[in-house]
C-alpha cells in the first residue's frame, strides 16, 4: 500500500526509519505545515515526494495516511484524510474527547474506510507473550492491575514541549494510551473509572538543552491517580505523572488468583515478562513466545502494517479506532471524575483485539 505521512516532527523519524521492516508499506509522501521540514525528512529517508498537506491529500495514488500532527490537530486532520477517501492511522491520542472520536468512526463507516490508531506496542513480542500467558491461565483469573508512569515530563528531551502541558495531552493523554491499551489487550474493555488530579507547577521551562529554554503555562493536570473497573470485574490502579523526580514503582503488573505477571514497558515492544511463582515465592523471567517479531531496531509502524494487511485480507485490524475511542473515553472520564468528585460510567465498549496466537 502507498503511504503518506502528515506531520514531520520528531516522531516521524521513528516511523520512517522502520518502514523497511514492513515490505507491505511503501511510503511515498511526506507533508507538513512547514514544507521545508517535509522536504528534509523525505530527503533523509528516501521518500520520493514532499509538500503540503493539501498536495498529499489530492494525490490519488496514496492509499493510507499516517497522522503524526500534534494532538490538538488530530481530529481535524483525521477528518480531512477520510474526506479525501483515504484510510488513516493516527498517533495517540486518537482524539481529544469521545465526541470527536465517535464522529470520526461514523465518518469512516460512511466513507467505507478504516481508522487505526497508536499505540501499536501491544502487538510486539513482549506484550503478545504476556497475552499468551494470560489466555493460558498462567496467573489464573485476573483480579487486579497496577499501572505506573511517573517522570518529570518531556521538556528535557523534546524540542517543543509546551503542547504536552495543554488540554488533550498531559501525562494521561500522552502516556495513558500505552498503559490502558496494554490492559485492554490483556484484560478486555473497561466499565467505570474514578480519578483525582493535581498540578505541581503552574509554569514550566522547556526545550531540548541545545535550544533556548522558554517558559510556558501549564493548563492541564500533571499528576493523575485513577481507579478502573473492567467489565470482567477486575480493578486497576493507575498513576500518570509528570511531577515525579524519581521512584521505584513497577510499570505494569497484573495480579491473578494463581500468581502475578510483571509486564514490560507498554511504551515499547521489547523486554522480558516475569511471573511470580507462589510456591517459590519469587519472580521468574518468562522466555518470549514470539522473539524478535519486528527486530531489535523496531520503533513504530507495526500497527500500520497490520492494518494494511487486514485491509487487503478483508479482516478486522487490531490497533483499531474502536479500541482507541474506548481508551479516550476512559482517559476523559478519569479527568471528569476528578472534576466532579464521583465515579464515571464509560459509554463505549470495544472488542478485545485478537492475539497473535489466536
Amino acid at each position: 500500500m502507498k503511504i503518506g505521512i502528515i506531520g514531520c516532527g520528531k516522531i516521524s523519524s521513528a516511523y520512517l526509519s522502520c518502514a523497511n521492516l514492513f515490505p507491505l508499506l511503501e511510503i511515498t509522501w511526506c507533508a507538513d505545515l512547514l514544507p521545508r521540514r517535509a522536504k528534509a525528512q523525505a530527503r533523509e529517508f528516501g521518500v520520493p515526494r514532499s509538500g503540503t498537506v493539501a498536495q498529499l491529500l489530492a494525490d490519488p495514488d496514496v492509499d493510507l495516511v499516517i497522522n503524526l500532527t500534534i494532538p490538538a490537530a488530530h481530529t481535524e486532520v483525521n477528518r480531512a484524510i477520510l474526506m479525501a477517501g483515504k484510510h488513516v492511522f493516527c498517533e495517540k491520542p486518537f482524539a481529544l474527547n469521545r465526541e470527536d472520536g465517535a464522529e470520526l468512526l461514523a465518518l469512516a463507516r460512511k466513507q467505507g474506510l478504516r481508522i487505526g490508531s497508536a499505540p501499536d506496542t501491544f502487538l510486539g513480542e513482549a506484550h503478545q507473550t504476556c497475552r499468551k500467558l494470560i489466555d493460558g491461565g498462567a496467573i489464573g483469573k485476573v483480579v487486579a492491575a497496577t499501572a505506573f508512569m511517573a517522570s518529570h515530563g518531556p521538556e528535557g528531551w523534546h524540542p517543543n514541549p509546551a503542547f504536552f502541558y495543554q488540554p488533550g495531552a498531559g501525562p494521561m493523554f500522552d502516556m495513558g494510551p500505552y498503559y490502558l491499551t496494554a490492559m485492554v489487550n490483556m484484560m478486555g474493555p473497561m466499565a467505570r473509572v474514578t480519578g483525582f488530579a493535581a498540578t505541581a507547577f503552574a509554569e514550566r521551562k522547556g526545550g531540548a538543552k541545545s535550544l533556548p529554554r522558554k517558559k510556558f503555562k501549564v493548563t492541564t493536570p500533571t499528576h493523575l491517580t485513577g481507579a478502573i473497573e473492567f467489565a470482567s470485574g477486575a480493578v486497576a490502579t493507575v498513576i500518570m505523572s509528570f511531577d515525579v523526580w524519581g521512584h521505584s514503582l513497577p510499570m505494569l503488573q497484573l495480579h491473578g488468583t494463581k500468581g502475578s505477571l510483571d509486564v514490560p514497558d507498554p511504551n515499547g515492544t521489547h523486554g522480558t515478562p516475569a511471573t511470580y511463582k507462589i510456591a517459590a515465592k519469587s519472580w521468574e523471567p518468562v522466555p518470549l513466545a514470539y522473539p524478535s517479531i519486528y527486530g531489535e531496531k523496531y520503533g513504530r509502524g507495526a500497527g500500520v502494517a497490520e492494518m494494511a494487511e487486514a485491509i487487503i485480507e478483508g479482516r478486522p485490524h487490531r490497533a483499531n479506532g474502536e479500541m482507541a475511542l474506548h481508551v479516550v473515553d476512559a482517559m476523559q472520564a478519569i479527568l471528569e471524575s476528578a472534576e466532579k468528585g464521583r465515579a464515571v460510567e464509560l459509554g463505549t465498549r470495544c472488542e478485545r483485539p485478537v492475539g497473535i496466537a489466536s
